[in-house]
């Protein structure tokens, strides 16, 4: 299964009977699976298939859809109202002895606001349960462009995250190859330490400084960093090559990277092993900010 991204974007469009239906999604990062529909008014019964549907090709992003429908075809039809013109007929016979008047014409009683109205043809329940099915399977046409959109950026993102968990194993055998680490280097490093306190005053006792020089140089030892962060490395190229939605896990790795970057910084005592780490530290955000992308 390959990586999906969590941005996309897709549309569909059809017809059915007497109307025009049309889809347009777009998904955006988020932390978990969030679907927002916009429905026009009366087509709600397409709220819950189009819901399982997203969450059924989806696990994490905002996803936003919208529905539009319009009716086309058909003649709209004229209908009296039987209740306004039996209300005007009514008034024109009560007041037709009180007043001199012309006879009222058909056409002015038709012209009373009410007494005629313009009506479109009646969906049946089958012909609005059609519609509504073809919507739904709209949908999935337009969920299933957005899916392939998402894996096509996925697959873009794979190739960056694999460039930089390359590139976090080659600073990490970096530090592993510091001249600084050897043993040769910190036992004179540590006795040219000793040697100047020594020179600074008789009252330190050697013995003690030469234990605490060993302590301060255990402590300072990134051998389990390094280990770690070989191990994380291979971690996520393995969650990577399985694809899937693995972004949250990936997300816990870029965590665990960083926090292991930042000791090898804290503990270094070598310049050039502090500008591996301060790189290192680096990259690893730039992992990071893709990962947020990835589902």
């Amino acid at each position: 299964m390959a990586l999906s991204s969590m941005t996309g974007f897709a549309r569909s469009q059809g017809v059915c009977g007497a109307y025009a239906w049309g889809w347009e999604i777009k998904s955006v990062n988020a932390k978990g699976l969030d679907a927002r529909l916009r429905l026009p008014p009366g087509w709600d019964a397409v709220d819950a298939p189009v819901r399982a549907r997203i969450a059924a090709a989806l696990s994490r992003g905002t996803v936003n859809a919208s529905l539009s429908i319009e009716r086309q075809g058909g003649m709209p039809g004229v209908r009296i109202n039987e209740a306004v013109l039996n209300a005007v007929v009514q008034a024109l016979a009560a007041v037709s002895g009180r007043i001199e008047a012309a006879p009222p014409r058909l056409d002015g009683i038709l012209g009373i606001r009410g007494v005629v109205e313009v009506v479109e043809d009646e969906d049946t329940a089958d012909t609005r349960a059609a519609v509504e099915a073809a919507a739904v399977a709209g949908f999935s046409e337009a969920l299933e462009g957005l899916v392939a959109m998402r894996q096509h950026e996925g697959a873009a993102l794979e190739k960056v995250l694999m460039e930089r968990l390359a590139q976090i194993a080659d600073l990490v055998a970096l530090a592993e190859a510091n001249p600084g680490r050897r043993p040769e280097a910190i036992k004179a490093r540590l006795q040219e330490q000793v040697a100047v306190l020594l020179e600074a005053s008789d009252r330190f006792d050697a013995d003690r400084l030469h234990q605490e020089a060993i302590v301060l140089a255990t402590k300072g030892d990134i051998r389990e960093e390094l280990d770690r962060l070989n191990a994380h490395v291979e971690q996520a190229r393995k969650l990577i090559a399985g694809g899937g939605a693995v972004g949250r896990r990936l997300d816990f790795l870029s965590q665990e990277f960083n926090r292991e970057a930042n000791t090898v910084c804290s503990k270094s005592n070598d310049i050039a092993l502090t500008n591996t780490g301060l790189e290192l530290k680096s990259v690893v955000e730039q992992f990071r900010e893709q990962v947020q992308n990835l589902e």
